[in-house]
């Protein structure tokens, strides 16, 4: 009896060991796939604090909350299953997939790009959302929960191909871990940033000495931060999609483009004591100019789509 006691606890630390170390997996998993998916993550969240400009400071955090809400439905109930049903029985697609994510990124960075280069900005509105009223508010989320459908599909489909060769269960534990670790990340940085402002005016009013001078400095630099943020996520955009695109043609078999990035990544790596950072800055402004490259071919042809569809109208 005492012996089947001893095999039973045995047993039982073993399959505690198991258990312990499957966690570790895929909590090491999900930790590589959402470095996979920074780049993306970086664009995310640049793009959103535009959805709140023009709306009152009370109203912030809510539309904030509604977006965030949003982009968790698109990635638990949405994009989750689909992804899943791909990688198991079709997994071929997830390179196609991917890079057609990467080409839509490389427009994206390349189309701010030209319109930062040009002065060709959209057009803002005469009446700001807070004076359109809860209807503008509620278009307003839309979009921003339509244009977070395709970033967020874009960072589970990298965070999938992270992790493809795990079992379909560690796959969705992985998948929704990364969902709502980014989710997270992304909306509270967001949030933060959008409040920052209101914080330093808070501090500035409210405070003397060196607590109210960091107040104000807070209110005046965070126009530049959002500017730097806006051109971080464009480098992002271009590197990401260009990464996207170089190792997706690897993938397909076409390794001309490839190698050559490769051979210039090993000429450099062995340069004592930062070689392993040179090559990374190869891969990355290689990545980017093809990005840049794939992007502005895209631009050049939307535009023409436009102008015909213009002439064609009149």
């Amino acid at each position: 009896m005492a012996g089947g006691l001893a095999a039973l606890l045995d047993d039982i630390a073993a399959l505690a060991k198991l258990a312990a170390a499957s966690v570790d997996d895929v909590g090491a998993a999900a930790g590589r796939a959402s470095a996979k998916a920074a780049g993306v993550v970086i664009d995310d969240t640049a793009v959103t604090p535009r959805y709140v400009q023009g709306v009152t400071a009370q109203r912030e955090l809510p539309i904030i909350a509604k977006i965030a809400r949003g982009s968790l439905r698109n990635k638990l109930l949405f994009i989750l299953p689909a992804a899943l049903l791909l990688s198991q029985f079709v997994p071929w697609l997830l390179t196609p997939i991917l890079m057609v994510g990467g080409t839509y990124l490389a427009f994206e960075g390349a189309e701010k790009l030209w319109e930062a280069v040009s002065g060709h900005h959209a057009a803002k509105p005469e009446v700001t959302a807070a004076e359109q009223g809860p209807e503008a508010e509620g278009r307003m989320v839309s979009s921003a929960i339509r244009t977070d459908f395709i970033l967020s599909a874009e960072i589970m489909v990298i965070a999938l191909n992270e992790v493809a060769d795990q079992p379909i269960v560690s796959r969705a534990i992985i998948l929704v871990i990364v969902a709502l670790g980014i989710t997270a990340l992304v909306y509270g940085v967001v949030a933060l940033i959008v409040k920052m402002d209101d914080i330093g005016l808070r501090l500035a009013q409210t405070r003397n000495g060196a607590t109210a001078a960091f107040g104000r400095g807070l209110v005046a630099a965070m126009p530049k931060v959002l500017t730097v943020l806006s051109t971080v996520g464009v480098a992002a955009m271009l590197w990401v999609g260009g990464h996207i695109l170089l190792v997706g043609v690897h993938e397909l078999g076409w390794d001309g483009l490839y190698d050559v990035v490769h051979h210039l990544e090993d000429a450099v790596h062995g340069v004592a004591g930062i070689g392993g950072v040179l090559a990374w800055l190869v891969e990355t402004v290689a990545s980017a100019i093809i990005g840049l490259v794939v992007g502005a071919v895209v631009v050049l042809v939307m535009h023409q789509v436009h102008k015909r569809r213009g002439r064609a109208a009149h």
